[in-house]
């Protein structure tokens, strides 16, 4: 799609992907949010605050800019519309975020804890652990929370030297779950994808707790094969 797509457009990916939520189990109520930034850059579609998923309708997006001023719309954005221009304007390249409180996940970031890399489908996904950031301290909750949600992230994957484009995925302690991708299907993708590795992991955790993290050879070769230059898996 060109540059000139229209905010129709856009509020349609918008509500497209976050009725996705609902149906991938990943919300319940008005929990959760997914972001879609607009083909030309400089703005993105959210959801609505607080309305019910079986009620939203493509009109209800908002549209935004990177500092959070309303373009379009006759609703309140999302309470997170900042985390998610926080990250826009942190990680170039991504064009769609997605926000939830699903269970597992949630519980990982609960416990202030980064996944173990414990098997194959956790690296057909990503090459590590995945990333939990610090507690955030009182002085940025009671400030500007939601500006330092995203601020929190960002500064975890450049004191981690991980590259957002490659990590897709980052839980934040205490709160919840982030994902991102290029495209909001994949940005949705990586949040289901997220949500059942921290299951995974967890049985894994349950059924044996001395469970060690997976071996290097056997982490390169699964992300390798699907995300290396000289990738193999699927059709060409």
């Amino acid at each position: 799609m060109s540059k000139n797509q229209t905010f129709l457009e856009l509020k349609k990916n918008c509500l497209h992907a976050n009725l996705q939520l609902p149906k991938l189990g990943l919300v319940m109520y008005t929990f959760g949010n997914v972001s879609v930034l607009h083909t030309g850059g400089k703005m993105f579609a959210i959801k609505p605050s607080g309305v019910d998923y079986d009620q939203m309708k493509a009109g209800d997006m908002v549209i935004v800019d990177f500092s959070n001023k309303k373009i379009e719309g006759k609703r309140n954005p999302s309470s997170d519309t900042k985390t998610h221009a926080a990250l826009y304007r942190g990680f170039p390249g991504i064009g769609s975020v997605v926000h939830t409180h699903s269970p597992y996940a949630t519980s990982w970031a609960q416990a202030s804890r980064d996944v173990i890399i414990y098997g194959t489908t956790h690296a057909d996904h990503v090459a590590g652990d995945i990333p939990c950031t610090e507690l955030m301290d009182d002085e940025r909750i009671t400030g500007d929370y939601e500006e330092e949600t995203g601020a929190q992230i960002i500064r975890t994957f450049r004191k981690r030297g991980l590259d957002p484009l490659i990590v897709e995925m980052v839980l934040v302690a205490g709160h919840g779950a982030f994902t991102w991708g290029k495209t909001s299907e994949k940005a949705v993708y990586n949040a289901k994808v997220l949500e059942e590795l921290c299951r995974m992991a967890m049985y894994t955790e349950r059924i044996n707790p001395g469970a060690v993290r997976l071996k290097e050879t056997l982490i390169r070769k699964h992300f390798e094969r699907k995300h290396g230059k000289n990738a193999y898996y699927g059709q060409s």
